[in-house]
């Protein structure tokens, strides 16, 4: 054969197999195709109804065992479930479709076919890293949904699982929401793994920064029961999202048993949630109660359940309890039951001895007090809804209450005389039984003390209790310490309201309760007149004395008495006052503060002293004289206070002041004459009293000192001898106090100034008036080190936020219907702005003054000033202005102008201020006129500003001057982000070297404004354009850096999966 031939040979062996390799290529395309075909018809059929999934899932399988691979089979797969990686919305189909892929894997799996499982995985992990969301949100919901439905027994290779690991920890941190939480749910059947512990750090880190509820959630339900995640977990009751909350008592009721948790951490997640809100969480909260700890843990004991939260310390804790449990009806009572098993009677010859007596355990007495004040309340609330019914219903009512006073009187000891022997028992066993005998106290309100017998025993008990001595032991020094507060009768205010409780329902007639308490008193106070008395006689004497005085409603039912209130005052609680024990000292200058506050007017005798005690005394007695001395001024006046030591000054004393009187503590006898206010006011500055308790913030002199004056700036209008001057000056002090960080500790000095701020503006228009007066502009004012610089810009962006939310809290109404409708017959809006405040009070003068602070700032700025003014820019397009302020509107579109002279480099800046001048423009009635130059100086007088308005700079223009931007190289066109630099530093340059100006005189007529104005807007509409969307785009690429850009790109991102 000749090579001609040969070579003829091989060129149709190559023909041949070309063309049997193209007939195998488009067999394989047409079974691929027919199987596609196949696929896509069974998801048509799947998505209409979960309940066709089954009957699929064999189809499906089917499928797979005539393909001719895995391989061929898992490629067609992917390829019809791509068009699902294009749908956003959660429709209902897309969802079928989503579980019906999930469970198909995972059958697949479970048969032991783990290739199709491996190969789907990949294909999602391609697309869970896709620049497209939807793209990313589909992979990982369908890669969570795969991994939970997987068995344990599932053969999947260790590779798959750590590619997917590292995936979803990279999209735990996605910037939409739905893509988090998904992640999450993937990554938690995973966290439980001891070679995975960075799985579990990861979650726990991004449970404290996370800002979407439902990724809170899911973290939570994903978490295991460890010591380490126990408090984070019950730190999220405290959440703000109702769903988040709701979600930690149900991870609680299923992962953390009662024994497992600490007593602190059960009585925490109880008071939290049963006190909840939200009807939700508490419903909750009341499930795991009830389900869990109160059946699981405690077999339905309530006693039981009881000893688990150590009532004794968090009483109210168990009372919260038993309360939810009997109205959910929980606890089932029965009349076997009753406090009469701890009292057996014994049989003598003698009636009145005392019956044996069992002691109670304090879960025992709180049990009963709780059960016995719910049948009470019970047996009221059906007696009421019988008095108000008729009929069936009525009687229906007046039966459940008999039954529930039946119950009640099954469970109380039979007679008053067994009650005080079972009391008296338990306060004869020592401090161990303190708490029950406390308890057991408060019964006493329930029972019956209609019969004169039954109110001489127990009015002898009261006596006995008055005169009973403080608890009192020995230190290591030798000294005796008594035992309690050292101000309440048995050194407890809960002891010595559950006296005074009693000792109502005893003396029930009007003067009763005084007779028999100052009889005790006078007994008391003797060895005291006659200087006989240790320490604790003189502290249980004015125990006595201050219960007296706290719980008396007259100062009038006090005299006749067995000791008057002149002798009360001149014998016992001044000498007290003056006593050498610092623990007597503040006993009686509380007396003296009850005292004063019954008074008619104060004398002078108790201001003197109270005044002696908050200037000259240590810290405990400088804090009590100061409470007395705020409520003293809060129930008389301040100026009442100040006339009771100069009653002949009074006219001096009304005089108009404009600023306080400056105080030196160091010299106390020159500060006995000073105003009551002064004192208050100086002493906010002093820094030596030597707080001696710092755990307890009631006894801190400035959160004393601060809730007092918020207290009397609060109530301004009931106090009228307080100079209006002084109002801005008392609010400056607040705020200093309320940002201040010193104060940082004091939450309960937060919380009360809070409710102050809230409530401060909205009670009068004169309190808005020093609201606005409080501006704490920065220009013009002395300076110092950057520090100072600093911490003033500072307080004055956080002020200027403040004082917007304070000038748009809307005034209560102080005019009936009948002044409104005599007011006249004119506009609503004309009324309300005839009848509102002024411009000094309103918000638009709190604009007017802020944007003046930033046309200030003139020349070359630092970093600090230009973030300064950008924060103050965004706090100024809060401000919302009233159509009827048409001047001050044209003034604040004036004064734009300035601030664009100023702040057109700024970027963030002139967004903000271009959207304060649409809405100006869109609320001004003749926006093509101009505010008169006197016209506008006249405003700024009236809001003491000292500005010079430019007349070269246009009144009638609103348009923003835009940064000048180079156009684009093509409609559509993304540049880089160096690319991008690179041009605003070159057109910054340009900038500089020739700077933008508006081209419009301030003198010239208004038809040749508005032409010039109108071609300036149309020239400049181009550029314009190019800029904002040039921002847009410097604000994409800097998302990170800017809060309010990711927060709403992030929001964007997530409504598209609704």
């Amino acid at each position: 054969m000749t090579m001609s031939d040969k070579e003829r040979c091989r060129k149709d062996s190559r023909v041949a197999e070309t063309e049997r390799r193209d007939m195998g290529e488009m067999e394989a395309d047409k079974e691929e195709r027919q199987l596609r075909s196949r696929i896509a018809k069974i998801f048509d059929e799947a998505k209409t109804s979960n309940a066709t999934h089954i009957r699929k899932l064999k189809d499906l399988s089917s499928v797979l065992a005539k393909a001719s691979s895995p391989r061929q089979f898992a490629a067609a797969f992917c390829r019809v479930l791509t068009p699902l990686f294009c749908i956003q919305r959660r429709t209902s189909s897309a969802e079928r479709i989503v579980r019906f892929v999930s469970a198909f894997a995972c059958a697949r799996a479970s048969s032991g076919c783990d290739q199709f499982l491996e190969d789907l995985v990949q294909f999602l992990l391609v697309a869970s890293a896709a620049a497209n969301k939807t793209a990313r949100f589909r992979a990982c919901q369908m890669i969570s949904e795969i991994i939970m439905r997987l068995p344990d027994d599932a053969e999947v290779s260790d590779d798959v699982w750590d590619d997917v690991i590292e995936c979803m920890k990279l999209r735990v941190r996605d910037k939409v929401s739905f893509i988090r939480t998904f992640a999450v749910r993937a990554l938690s059947r995973f966290v439980n793994d001891a070679e995975n512990s960075d799985i579990l750090d990861l979650l726990l880190e991004m449970l404290q920064l996370e800002q979407s509820a439902e990724v809170r959630k899911t973290i939570l339900l994903a978490l295991p029961p460890t010591n380490a995640t126990s408090l984070l977990i019950i730190d999220c009751t405290l959440d703000v999202s109702e769903a988040v909350r709701k979600a930690v008592y149900s991870v609680i009721a299923s992962k953390f048993p009662l024994k497992s948790l600490s007593i602190k951490l059960r009585t925490l997640i109880l008071q939290r949630g049963l006190g909840d809100r939200s009807i939700i969480v508490s419903k909750e909260c009341l499930r795991l109660l009830r389900d869990e700890w109160f059946s699981k843990s405690c077999n339905y004991d309530p006693k039981e359940l009881l000893k688990y939260l150590d009532v004794e310390t968090y009483e109210f804790v168990g009372e919260a309890v038993m309360d939810a449990l009997l109205k959910d009806g929980s606890i089932k009572l029965h009349d076997k039951q009753s406090i009469q098993e701890y009292i057996v009677s014994t049989v003598t010859e003698n009636e009145d001895s005392p019956p044996s007596i069992q002691l109670m355990e304090p879960e025992s007495a709180i049990y009963w007090k709780t059960v016995c004040r719910f049948l009470q309340t019970k047996a009221q609330a059906k007696g009421s809804d019988a008095a108000v019914t008729t009929g069936t219903e009525a009687a229906m009512y007046a039966a459940e209450a008999s039954d529930n006073n039946d119950l009640l009187d099954k469970i109380l000891p039979a007679t008053v005389f067994d009650y005080v022997a079972l009391v008296r028992a338990h306060i004869d066993a020592g401090a161990n039984y303190r708490f029950a005998s406390r308890q057991l106290l408060l019964l006493g309100a329930m029972l019956d003390f209609s019969d004169s017998t039954s109110r001489k025993i127990a009015g002898a008990f009261l006596q006995d209790l008055l005169r009973r001595p403080l608890d009192f032991e020995i230190d290591e020094t030798g000294i005796e310490v008594v035992i309690g507060d050292g101000l309440n009768l048995g050194g407890d205010k809960d002891w010595a309201d559950a006296v005074t409780s009693l000792a109502k329902k005893v003396h029930v007639a009007i003067g009763e309760i005084e007779s028999a308490v100052l009889g005790v008193v006078e007994e008391l106070a003797r060895p005291c007149r006659e200087r006989t008395a240790d320490f604790k006689q003189w502290m249980h004497c004015l125990a006595v004395t201050g219960l007296l005085l706290q719980n008396v409603k007259s100062f009038h039912l006090l005299q006749g008495q067995a000791i008057q209130p002149s002798e009360l005052l001149q014998s016992l609680l001044l000498p007290g006052a003056k006593h050498a024990h610092l623990d007597v000292q503040r006993v009686s200058v509380r007396c003296l503060g009850l005292f004063g506050l019954l008074e008619k007017k104060p004398s002078e005798d108790v201001v003197k002293q109270l005044r002696v005690s908050f200037i000259k005394g240590p810290a405990p007695i400088s804090t009590m004289a100061c409470k007395a001395l705020i409520d003293l001024a809060l129930w008389h006046g301040p100026l009442e206070v100040d006339k009771a030591l100069r009653p002949g000054d009074a006219s001096q004393l009304e005089q108009i002041k404009m600023a306080f009187t400056a105080l030196n503590f160091l010299d106390a006898d020159d500060n006995m004459d000073a105003e009551f206010l002064d004192l208050l006011y100086a002493g906010l500055d002093r820094t030596d009293w030597g707080n001696s308790v710092e755990s307890d913030e009631s006894e801190i002199m400035q959160a004393v000192i601060g809730e007092g004056l918020g207290k009397i700036l609060l109530l301004s209008e009931n106090y009228t001898s307080i100079p209006t001057s002084l109002h801005p000056l008392l609010l400056a002090k607040l705020i200093e106090l309320y940002f201040s960080d010193e104060t940082s500790g004091l939450q309960r000095l937060k919380q009360c100034l809070s409710v102050f701020f809230e409530h401060y503006p909205t009670l009068s228009a004169n309190h808005k008036v020093t609201v606005r007066s409080m501006w704490p502009a920065i220009f013009g004012n002395a300076g110092g080190t950057a520090v100072i610089v600093s911490n003033l810009r500072k307080h004055a962006t956080q002020a200027s936020r403040f004082m917007v939310q304070m000038m748009h809290a809307p005034l209560y109404a102080v005019h009936d219907e009948t002044e409104n409708a005599e007011s006249g017959t004119g506009s609503v809006e004309n009324a309300n702005h005839s009848s509102g405040p002024s411009l000094e009070c309103r918000e638009e003068g709190l604009a007017v003054r802020i944007a003046a602070e930033l046309a200030s700032f003139t020349g070359k700025r630092t970093a600090a000033e230009r973030s300064y003014m950008s924060a103050l820019c965004r706090t100024l397009v809060l401000i919302q202005f009233h159509p009827s302020e048409q001047d001050a509107i044209r003034l604040m579109r004036r004064l734009l102008n300035h601030l664009t002279a100023n702040v057109h480099l700024e970027k963030d800046a002139m967004k903000e201020l271009k959207l304060m001048a649409e809405r100006l423009e869109s609320v001004d009635s003749r926006p093509e006129e101009a505010l008169a130059l006197e016209q506008a100086n006249l405003i700024l007088g009236k809001l003491e500003l000292d500005f010079n308005l430019d007349v070269n700079v246009p009144a009638a223009s609103c348009t923003i001057p835009q940064t000048p931007a180079r156009p684009r190289p093509g409609r559509g066109a993304s540049r880089s982000r160096r690319r991008a630099k690179d041009d605003e530093e070159e057109m910054s340059s340009e900038e500089e070297s020739s700077p933008v100006s508006v081209p419009v005189a301030a003198g010239s007529s208004r038809s040749q404004r508005a032409s010039k104005t109108a071609a300036l807007t149309k020239m400049m509409s181009t550029a314009n354009r190019v800029a904002t969307a040039r921002i847009e785009e410097d604000d994409e690429d800097e998302g990170e850096e800017s809060e309010v850009t990711s927060q709403d790109s992030d929001d964007s991102d997530e409504e598209e999966f609704f």
